[in-house]
């Protein structure tokens, strides 16, 4: 049967800065599930999450020397130290082409079901009733998904201005809706 060692706050922290094994186990056994909740408030893919708290634990036996025990407690550290990893991995190319390369499944069938449907209500009658400049965004952005910031880039319209006119051409088609 395996004893668990206890160790203060202090005690802890001393022994990690000498890159004691058992003492970094029983960070890991004390500090891994709060960590972990952090990891899930960012990500809830739980491959990507398990990687990000697997990076968090090395982070933290590199750059322990580098915790100030004046500055702050340890889990406050750690906390940052797993809330950075989880940001960092959000911004990498990894996760955003993860991201884009999604597999198809039944859900993309739906999609194609959701078109059927908006035509079906004359959706897209109304849409080719809207002004030339709000007819052009909305397609772009509600039948061809592009984000609002991809079409201020492509179009060389601000995005402020596609914002506004996105809004716009919705209020627009629900005051129809509505009239109906």
């Amino acid at each position: 049967m395996k004893t668990t060692q206890k160790y203060t706050e202090q005690e802890l922290v001393s022994l990690l800065k000498r890159q004691d094994a058992t003492a970094f186990s029983c960070l890991y056994d004390n500090y891994a599930s709060a960590l972990n909740g952090i990891v899930h408030s960012f990500v809830q893919d739980e491959q990507a999450a398990y990687s990000i708290l697997q990076d968090s634990f090395v982070k933290i036996w590199k750059q322990i020397t580098s915790f100030d025990e004046q500055k702050g407690r340890l889990f406050t550290w750690m906390s940052s130290v797993t809330r950075n990893t989880a940001i960092d991995f959000l911004r990498s190319k990894e996760w955003k082409n993860s991201c884009q390369n999604v597999a198809l499944t039944d859900n993309n069938n739906n999609i194609a079901a959701d078109t059927v449907l908006t035509d079906m209500i004359g959706l897209r009658k109304m849409v080719h009733n809207l002004r030339d400049e709000y007819k052009f965004l909305v397609e772009m952005c509600y039948f061809e998904g592009f984000s609002q910031s991809e079409i201020a880039a492509i179009t060389g319209i601000p995005l402020g201005t596609v914002k506004t006119r996105l809004r716009n051409a919705l209020i627009e088609l629900r005051s129809w809706i509505n009239n109906k």
